[in-house]
């Protein structure tokens, strides 16, 4: 085993430093400045049918009430941007005023640094049905891994459609429109993320930015709420010196082949992954709810998939990716047994299911398709009981590791490399132009 992590490790470095010359060569002074995100929220629409009610606090529908939600960016810059999103929503979202300022801790914000977001040079915003807007450039300084607090005002009475289901960060929702307020006077506590889908930095044209597309577990399920232990924000921790972004495009539910609690991961490419600007690598860490949800609780008449079809989606997410120059980074699945067993969910692991994770594992890890491979389920397994996860790294779930088990998993990341960033593997370009 440990022959095939050293070869796997040598494999990832040799690619990602034949990245990093190519990336060098694109960034120069004298080039145009472009938008780069450097945080973002997947959007999910708001489902009827799963076994998980929505987190605590979350509202069904907001009237004269303002929102405001902590956003950490991974890249740093002076100029900034949001994007609000109504992706799933059957009516016009109509926003009254925003704010962003750097977070204060809590619910509080510095209002010395407190900026007024405008859209077309208007406080107010309609967001169309399924569409999205971007704000105005706001002059606000933030630093690599500065945390900022936007505040929404929702005039009108607003059904969530569309939200981004487990935040791990706490959001507030207080009356009438309190967006320039220090604090919030007796707000309700979520941990959602509603409207707020991006937010973007000018940047040298040639940065980068590496997208983390998952399921729970690259969401951060199990981590501690409101410190960033997810394993993005720890890569993203990692990278911050060079300039790199890293976006966490992770929704619980989520699977490669089918949609979950949100658009498959294949469906979502283009959105979350291949229309971002300055993308030069995907690290895909998908598939464990393909194999565990068939049968259980969360899709009791699917059918589990077989090694070859998972494969077959794989190979397909890579050819989509290397035709834009975007690299892929594959990620073995965690391993699962006894997972939710202490909760309503039921069905979610048997022998048969381990059976494919395994086969499947072999392939990402032998298989030559992917330009690098990760290898998470070494780093998490019990090696005593290597369907399980170490006991140290469980979150208490069976499913989820915990804040160590994230850290174990981001130090995967061989970082003799000081960014993930590059050529694609057939040599072109990698990475999108800015939008």
């Amino acid at each position: 085993m440990f022959s095939d992590l050293r070869f796997l490790r040598r494999a990832a470095a040799a690619t990602l430093a034949a990245a990093l010359a190519s990336s060098a060569a694109l960034a120069s002074p004298l080039q145009e400045r472009a938008w780069l995100t450097s945080w973002m929220a997947s959007q999910q629409p708001v489902w009827q049918a799963h076994a998980l009610p929505l987190p605590t606090g979350v509202p069904a529908e907001m009237a004269d009430q303002t929102v405001r939600q902590v956003v950490r960016l991974s890249a740093g810059g002076d100029r900034l941007r949001v994007v609000l999103s109504n992706p799933y929503g059957r009516q016009p979202l109509v926003v009254g005023a925003a704010q962003l300022a750097p977070h204060a801790g809590g619910g509080r914000i510095e209002l010395a640094g407190s900026r007024a977001v405008t859209f077309g040079g208007r406080p107010t915003v309609t967001i169309p049905a399924g569409q999205s807007v971007a704000s105005d450039a706001i002059a606000l300084a933030t630093p690599a891994l500065g945390e900022l607090a936007l505040s929404l005002y929702l005039p009108q009475r607003t059904a969530l459609e569309s939200f981004h289901w487990d935040g791990r960060q706490s959001a507030w929702l207080a009356a009438g429109n309190a967006t320039a307020q220090a604090m919030l006077a007796a707000p309700q506590v979520f941990s959602a993320r509603i409207v707020v889908s991006e937010v973007q930095v000018e940047a040298p044209a040639g940065a980068a930015a590496v997208v983390a597309l998952g399921d729970s577990i690259t969401e951060g399920n199990g981590s501690t709420p409101d410190t960033n232990r997810r394993w993005p924000d720890l890569l993203a921790q990692r990278l911050a010196a060079d300039g790199v972004a890293v976006l966490n495009a992770g929704i619980s539910g989520g699977r490669l082949l089918r949609d979950g609690m949100g658009a498959s991961a294949l469906a979502r490419l283009d959105r979350d992954v291949l229309s971002q600007a300055h993308v030069r690598t995907v690290i895909a860490a998908i598939g464990i709810n393909d194999i565990a949800w068939p049968g259980s609780t969360f899709a009791p008449h699917d059918a589990v998939p077989r090694a070859d079809e998972l494969i077959a989606g794989y190979r397909r997410l890579i050819a989509r990716a290397h035709a834009r120059g975007v690299r892929v980074i594959g990620a073995t699945i965690t391993p699962f047994a006894g997972a939710l067993r202490d909760t309503p969910i039921r069905g979610y692991d048997s022998p048969g299911k381990e059976a494919v994770r395994l086969a499947v594992n072999d392939w990402i890890r032998h298989g030559g398709a992917f330009n690098a491979v990760l290898d998470f389920d070494a780093a998490v397994r019990d090696p005593a009981r290597p369907e399980a996860l170490l006991p140290a790294f469980d979150s208490g779930d069976h499913l989820h590791p915990g804040d160590a088990g994230y850290r174990a998993m981001a130090a995967q990341f061989d970082l003799a490399l000081p960014a993930l960033a590059g050529q694609s593997r057939s040599g072109a370009p990698g990475g999108n132009s800015g939008r």
